[in-house]
């Protein structure tokens, strides 16, 4: 006999909140099975490891759009537009990473700035925050 689960014992299965399942459903990627007369809903081993897919793929970064395209993808079995995707994220996260690393050395400049300060009456990192932006042309 197949295992079904209340959306507690899902929720625990997969290691998410109930909550978690709930926005699932109202976003449609995750589905909301019928309600037997008088009874709660149940739910699949296939849906716990839908819900697992869904995690481990935000967990890499996924956003819930681009989650849907996934399982979507995942029932066609398309590898060619799944890379494509991944590809995306991936330089998605290349460019994060160059971003990441600016913001790095200009925190790392502040901070030297502020340890070569003899003064305390003035804070580089403030005076910094507080002249505006210079805007590219």
């Amino acid at each position: 006999m197949p295992q079904s689960f209340t959306i507690a014992r899902l929720a625990a299965a997969a290691g998410v909140h109930v909550e978690t399942i709930r926005y699932y459903q109202r976003r449609k990627i995750f589905p909301r099975p019928a309600r037997a007369a008088g009874s709660v809903r149940r739910y699949t081993s296939e849906d716990v490891e839908r819900l697992r897919f869904i995690k481990r793929a935000q967990s890499i970064g996924f956003t819930l759009a681009e989650i849907e395209t996934l399982l979507t993808l995942r029932a066609r079995r398309s590898c060619r537009a799944t890379r494509e995707l991944a590809a995306t994220k991936l330089h998605d996260v290349d460019v994060r990473i160059n971003e990441l690393q600016q913001l790095r050395g200009e925190l790392a400049d502040l901070v030297a700035s502020c340890d070569a300060n003899a003064e305390d009456t003035t804070c580089p990192v403030i005076e910094r925050l507080t002249v505006p932006a210079q805007r590219a042309m």
